[in-house]
C-alpha cells in the first residue's frame, strides 16, 4: 500500500513542525513539502499533484478556504485551524476532516486514517457486493457499512441514518440522493419520508411496513415497486 502524497500549508513554522513529526510516525503519509507562504504552495502544486493537503484556515495572507476553492486540481484536504467557528464552512468544502489545534497524535490519525480509507475508496478498481458510503456528517466524512443501515429517515434536506452499534448520522443530502448511493438489490423506498433495507421486512400490509423493530407508513405511490421486491 503506497502511502498518500501530500503537503502540509501553515503560516506558523511551529504548526508545520507538529504535522512534519507526526507524519514521520506513520507510514500512511508521504509529505513531500512543508509551506509557510500560500503562494509558494500553489506554484508547487501546479507541478507536484498530491493526494492530500492538510491546510490552516486562518493564515494573513489568503485564508485556507480561499486557497481550496482556488485549486484547479481535485485533491483531499484536512483543515487546520485553533478558531472552531471556521469548521462550518471547512465541512461545506467537503473536507475529509478538521482538527482544531493543539491536536494530539492520536487525533492525527484519526484524519489520516479517514483519509486513506476515502482513499481507497475513490480509487477501488472493482466494485466489492457490500460497498462502504462515506456520509458528509459532524463537521468530516462518516464511513458506513451499508450491512449496518437499519432505517433512513428524511426530513426535507436532512436524513438521519440509523446504523447497528453506531451513533445515528445527520447529514444534509435528500432521501434520493442517498438512495442513488445505496445499493439497488437491497434497499427501498417505502414511503416520502423513509428508505427501508430489504432484509428487514417482514411483513407488509395496507397501509404499514413492519421491520425487525418497528412499523413505518407506507407511501401510497411506493406500494406497487415494494409489493413487487418483497415477493420476489
Amino acid at each position: 500500500m503506497k502511502p498518500i502524497k501530500s503537503i502540509a500549508v501553515d503560516d506558523e513554522p511551529p504548526a508545520l513542525k507538529v504535522i512534519e513529526s507526526f507524519c514521520r510516525r506513520t507510514d500512511l503519509i508521504d509529505l513531500r513539502q512543508t509551506f509557510n507562504k500560500p503562494r509558494e504552495a500553489l506554484l508547487y502544486l501546479e507541478q507536484n499533484p498530491v493526494d492530500l493537503l492538510f491546510l490552516d484556515i486562518h493564515m494573513p495572507s489568503t485564508s485556507g478556504i480561499d486557497f481550496y476553492k482556488g485549486l484547479q486540481q481535485e485533491v483531499m484536504v484536512i483543515f487546520t485551524t485553533a478558531f472552531s467557528e471556521y469548521a462550518v464552512e471547512g465541512f461545506n468544502l467537503s473536507a475529509v476532516d478538521y482538527l482544531l489545534k493543539p491536536y494530539t497524535f492520536e487525533r492525527f490519525m484519526q484524519a489520516v486514517q479517514k483519509a486513506r480509507d476515502y482513499f481507497n475508496y475513490l480509487h477501488a478498481t472493482e466494485k466489492t457486493d457490500q460497498p462502504v458510503l462515506y456520509i458528509r456528517a459532524d463537521y468530516s466524512l462518516v464511513k458506513i457499512d451499508s450491512r449496518d443501515i437499519l432505517l433512513i429517515e428524511g426530513y426535507d434536506d436532512y436524513v438521519k441514518i440509523h446504523v447497528r452499534d453506531q451513533k445515528t448520522v445527520v447529514a444534509r443530502m435528500t432521501l434520493k440522493n442517498l438512495l442513488d448511493k445505496l445499493p439497488e438489490d437491497r434497499f427501498i423506498r417505502i414511503h416520502r419520508s423513509y428508505i427501508a433495507p430489504l432484509d428487514r421486512i417482514r411483513q407488509v400490509s395496507a397501509k404499514s411496513v413492519f421491520l425487525d423493530d418497528r412499523e413505518i407508513p407506507l407511501g401510497g405511490s411506493f406500494k406497487d415497486d415494494l409489493m413487487k421486491r418483497f415477493g420476489d
